[in-house]
């Protein structure tokens, strides 16, 4: 096996990790036991993780459990803190709190408070503030001000029309795919070498077909997540048994509810449909997200005349 082949096969089983832990997060995880999902060593597992992932095994699983707390309390304000905690894999909500206050400054109840006080121009700014009257600093007019500052990230969004939006259940899927991480809003040409890779593999296998689903999975928000960080997977779905390797990974996508919302969309115009799903569409459904994977969905195989694309925005829902 050549160099680079060895080295796809090595992301290909680092990112193998990736998708077992997010899968299984309320679990306590062992270096034996990530070492096995890996086929490596345990002695050597740990060192190739943390070169391959720019971090390491428990730094990275540390930070997904937070991050994915960050975005529940965010956006499923009737689910207790505590029950949160322990769906992220933290053994108590006192362990929670103490990881959530060092990484962001704030308890998870301040923040959830913060985030429905701030909303819903929270995306428009590097980060929301909010104005209470609790605090040391004071404020003209003789009250106190205390300044909160929610740790999200900037996007930069250009506004959309809205879409249209209609409720469906997906079947389980499973879907290859090819992983990028790394920062990735606004960049075409990034998009289609990762589909180009996709679909050279796929094409000669007989898996590029009428029935076959094309869709991107987003496994961090990049409201919440550093760019460098940012991990999505650009996928195409697959019978169960089909054999991958390398850097062609193989997850699935479980059954469940979904709001599908379609847009006609410039290479600029996704974070601006992604925040009126978000901060639109959701707080009036009468639904809050669900704990799946968010994606995208491609009903069309290509751009139309124009360059831009049909594209189907699939939040995971269930009632309030």
């Amino acid at each position: 096996m050549n160099s680079s082949a060895l080295e796809a096969e090595y992301r290909g089983r680092i990112n193998r990790v990736m998708d077992y832990v997010e899968t299984h997060l309320d679990q306590a995880f062992t270096l034996d036991e990530l070492a096995g999902v890996a086929c490596f060593s345990k002695y050597h597992f740990h060192r190739l993780f943390a070169a391959l992932a720019g971090e390491t095994l428990f730094q990275f699983i540390g930070r997904v459990r937070l991050e994915k707390a960050t975005a529940l309390l965010a956006n499923n304000p009737r689910s207790p803190v505590t029950e949160i905690a322990l769906a992220c894999g933290f053994s108590t909500p006192a362990v929670f709190s103490r990881a959530f206050r060092e990484a962001y400054g704030l308890s998870p109840s301040r923040y959830r408070t913060a985030c429905r006080s701030a909303a819903p121009g929270l995306g428009d700014s590097n980060h929301g503030k909010l104005e209470s009257n609790e605090g040391k600093a004071r404020k003209g007019g003789g009250g106190y001000t205390e300044v909160i500052t929610i740790p999200r990230r900037k996007m930069m969004v250009q506004s959309v029309a809205s879409g249209q939006v209609r409720i469906e259940t997906w079947p389980q899927a499973t879907v290859a795919y090819v992983r990028h991480v790394g920062p990735y809003q606004g960049d075409s040409a990034l998009f289609e070498g990762l589909w180009g890779r996709l679909m050279a593999w796929a094409g000669p296998r007989g898996l590029v077909c009428p029935e076959a689903k094309m869709l991107i999975v987003y496994h961090d928000s990049p409201e919440i997540t550093e760019p460098d960080r940012l991990r999505l997977s650009v996928c195409i779905t697959v019978p169960e048994d089909t054999p991958v390797a390398g850097e062609i990974g193989k997850m699935s996508i479980p059954e469940g509810r979904y709001a599908f919302a379609r847009f006609q969309l410039r290479a600029d115009q996704y974070g601006g449909a992604w925040q009126w799903v978000y901060g639109e569409w959701l707080p009036k459904s009468g639904y809050e997200p669900d704990d799946r994977p968010t994606f995208e969905l491609y009903p069309e195989a290509g751009p139309r005349p124009d360059g831009s694309m049909v594209v189907e925005i699939a939040v995971p829902i269930k009632p309030t």
